[in-house]
């Protein structure tokens, strides 16, 4: 199996790859799911998304990936209104990041 590219998740000035996919959650709650067309094996889901936390609160500010039509899937495409950042209201718990230096460890 291929390791998947992690979602992005901009923290205390860092840019971290996260483990976890909170917009999964989204979907799998019943949230409006476009369909994306997965680019690779390592990126079955067709997205990245982009998080930030702030105040202990998780917000999506981006998603990049392609749509099954063969639109370019954006913020925009999943939460129509919402351009610039959605708060993850659905989303609740831990955030599991990869730090990499000379090798990759979680925690």
């Amino acid at each position: 199996m291929t390791a998947q590219i992690g979602d992005l998740l901009f923290y205390q000035g860092e840019r971290l790859s996260m483990c976890d996919a909170p917009l999964g959650t989204y979907f799998r709650l019943g949230g409006a799911y476009p369909e994306f067309e997965p680019s690779s094996t390592a990126l079955m889901r067709g997205y990245v998304a982009t998080w930030e936390l702030l105040d202990d609160r998780l917000y999506l500010i981006a998603i990049q990936g392609w749509l099954t039509d063969g639109a370019d899937a954006s913020l925009e495409s999943v939460f129509p209104g919402y351009p610039e950042r959605v708060f993850a209201h659905w989303y609740s718990g831990r955030i599991r990041v990869r730090r990499c230096t000379n090798f990759c460890v979680t925690g």
